[in-house]
């Protein structure tokens, strides 16, 4: 239903893609799971970055997902010195999967959805300021 506001409109529309390609990517069943997903993945990986660097991604997202990927943020508490495992874990446990396999599964279909959408270059940047083990998850 549209109320006439082409722009919340449009990133309500772009969020739905979003959640569909990440679930069909991650082989998920329902639009719930691959929100979150999408939240835990985001999180973890915002808190992982430099405040500019994730501010940076922050505005090349859709508006809608923006706003997810703020939602709880401190920045001074930014960056989280995480191990890739510790990132794995975080997004293991916010987002309800069973197990690092899982939560490796839905980092990719993130990370992967980004590329696709963003740019290789916006995923090539946040991988060269990550420690090396995250370039497995690309």
């Amino acid at each position: 239903m549209s109320h006439g506001l082409e722009v919340i409109d449009r990133t309500v529309e772009k969020t739905y893609e979003w959640l569909d390609e990440i679930a069909r990517r991650d082989l998920l069943d329902e639009p719930h799971r691959a929100y979150q997903v999408l939240r835990a993945v985001l999180h973890a990986l915002r808190d992982r970055l430099e405040p500019d660097v994730a501010a940076h991604l922050a505005a090349q997202l859709p508006l809608l997902v923006r706003g997810l990927f703020y939602e709880g943020w401190d920045p001074s508490s930014t960056p989280m010195r995480l191990s890739l495992a510790e990132f794995l874990g975080r997004v293991e446990s916010e987002a309800g999967l069973k197990g690092p396999s899982e939560a490796e599964d839905a980092a990719r279909a993130v990370l992967s959805l980004l590329r696709d959408d963003l740019g290789q270059g916006t995923v090539d940047h946040l991988v060269s300021v990550l420690p090396r083990e995250f370039a497995d998850l690309v």
